[in-house]
């Protein structure tokens, strides 16, 4: 039992950040789960965690003891559901990392339905427009925009297609005139979205001809809805996701430039992702959740959020609404 109890504390501290959130969740002093960690690391004669004042993190050994300890959890939690009376439902924490903007249009509206349906299932969301380290960040669900080789290690679900447009609004259209060729982008204030690698160059493509075109601007910034409003308020051209900017499109508020040529900073195969670990493949929450997320989407291989996904334009500006509210 003791053994147990320290296996519970330390992967309760290393899936929630701290000894102090750990107690809470645990029902436990901080000092409790302090000394079952503590112990846990005396018995195997290693350091887990790196504890500073500000953070707690995994060691090397840490993070190859948390893969196995929360396995083995885990398949505990299974044999006790399997021999419940609630046998093979969905329980406990998922813990879902997602781009910020499409969570709140996409999977936000969906969180009723999915406690609806799993009302054992607690659901811990991290938004940010950055990767996340899926083991260092005990993320069991990451929604990923990008191509099929992106996570060679992981098991990655292709949700949708994810289509993207080169658009700006009528006022900065009329001001600077309309691009009409890949190289006339360059003459544009072009706005970017900041990726990790700091590239600044728009790949557009027409038929087997694919054009790579730096591009410049006065903004760069790591989250889309930004890059949305400024176009809205005529700084100059964004290279957007359609699904977040279709309602804009059909009003006419923004307009889409270079409509010949598919358009996208990297790999042209972009698609929309659900990755998790190759050990979690039977995770009853884990399908619960993407099978859901996949229903809403109403994606196939190869489908568009842009032509028929999820959201017509009008339910979009009704999500974007909910979601700043």
């Amino acid at each position: 039992m003791d053994r147990f109890a320290e296996l519970k504390a330390f992967c309760t501290v290393a899936g929630g950040g701290g000894f102090s959130s750990a107690g809470r969740r645990l029902g436990l002093a901080t000092s409790s789960v302090t000394r079952l960690v503590d112990s846990l690391e005396r018995r195997l004669g290693a350091v887990l965690l790196n504890r500073s004042t500000r953070s707690v993190t995994l060691t090397d050994a840490g993070r190859a003891y948390y893969e196995r300890a929360l396995r083995l959890l885990e398949e505990l939690d299974a044999a006790d559901d399997a021999a419940g009376p609630q046998a093979g439902e969905p329980r406990g924490l998922l813990r879902v990392a997602a781009p910020v903007t499409f969570c709140a249009m996409h999977i936000a509206p969906l969180l009723p339905e999915l406690a609806r349906r799993h009302p054992r299932l607690e659901l811990d969301l991290r938004l940010s427009d950055t990767v996340s380290n899926m083991v260092d960040e005990s993320i069991d669900v990451a929604i990923r925009i990008g191509s099929a080789g992106m996570a060679p290690n992981l098991i990655a679900r292709r949700l949708a297609a994810h289509e993207r447009v080169i658009c700006a609004s009528p006022d900065y259209l009329a001001s600077h005139g309309e691009p009409r060729a890949p190289d006339d982008l360059a003459r544009h204030n072009c706005m970017r979205f900041a990726h990790g690698d700091g590239r600044h160059v728009w790949r557009l493509k027409r038929g087997e001809e694919v054009y790579e075109v730096p591009v410049h601007g006065t903004l760069t910034v790591n989250n889309a809805d930004v890059l949305r409003q400024a176009a809205l308020g005529g700084m100059g051209l964004a290279l957007l996701a359609r699904w977040l900017v279709g309602p804009e499109l059909e009003s006419g508020a923004l307009r889409r430039v270079l409509a010949g040529y598919d358009a996208n900073p990297g790999p042209m195969d972009v698609g929309l992702f659900a990755i998790y670990q190759a050990n979690r493949r039977g995770s009853a929450k884990i399908k619960a959740f993407i099978d859901l997320l996949e229903s809403a989407l109403g994606s196939e291989l190869g489908r568009s959020l842009g032509s028929g996904g999820l959201n017509s334009p009008a339910q979009l500006r009704q999500l974007r609404a909910r979601a700043a509210r």
